[in-house]
């Protein structure tokens, strides 16, 4: 019997890391992204959260759902649509909100606008008006409260 010898003897076994980088590499990857947007997504939800939730957006919605003439516009149920731009500021009793919230209805969607400011505790609107596509005017909400014109 022949004596081993060191040309039949096998080279080290490589590392864990080094036998499965190419499948690790992508999973990191992968795995980086999704955490990157699931944080995106998270910041996009309470921020939302927080506008629909308060108190300018709610009476807002609440007077546009009662407009006679938008409800023959798009109809009813008038839902809220994501993607609301615009800043909403509240310090104790006063401040102060500027924004627009997409609208739907089963005849037809726009858009609602509105500036307020909150002094005293109570919510005062400067502007609350509906843009309907294909319209030539947007609808007041504020001048149909006034003067019963249902703002066309």
């Amino acid at each position: 019997m022949a004596a081993p010898s060191s040309l039949g003897q096998s080279a080290p076994r490589p590392t864990w890391f080094a036998r499965n980088w190419k499948w690790l590499l992508p999973v990191g990857i992968l795995l980086s992204l999704l955490l990157f947007a699931s944080f995106v997504g998270g910041i996009f939800l309470v921020v939302e959260s927080s506008f629909q939730h308060s108190d300018s957006y709610v009476q807002a919605l609440a007077r546009v759902r009662a407009d006679p003439l938008v409800v023959r516009k798009i109809g009813q149920p008038i839902n809220a649509g994501w993607l609301v731009s615009g800043s909403i500021n509240v310090s104790g009793n006063s401040g102060d909100a500027d924004f627009s919230i997409p609208i739907t209805g089963p005849k037809g969607k726009g858009t609602l606008y509105v500036v307020a400011k909150k002094t005293a505790g109570s919510w005062e609107f400067q502007t609350l008006q509906v843009e309907v596509p294909g319209a030539t005017e947007r609808i007041d909400l504020l001048r149909a409260k006034d003067d019963g014109s249902g703002g066309a």
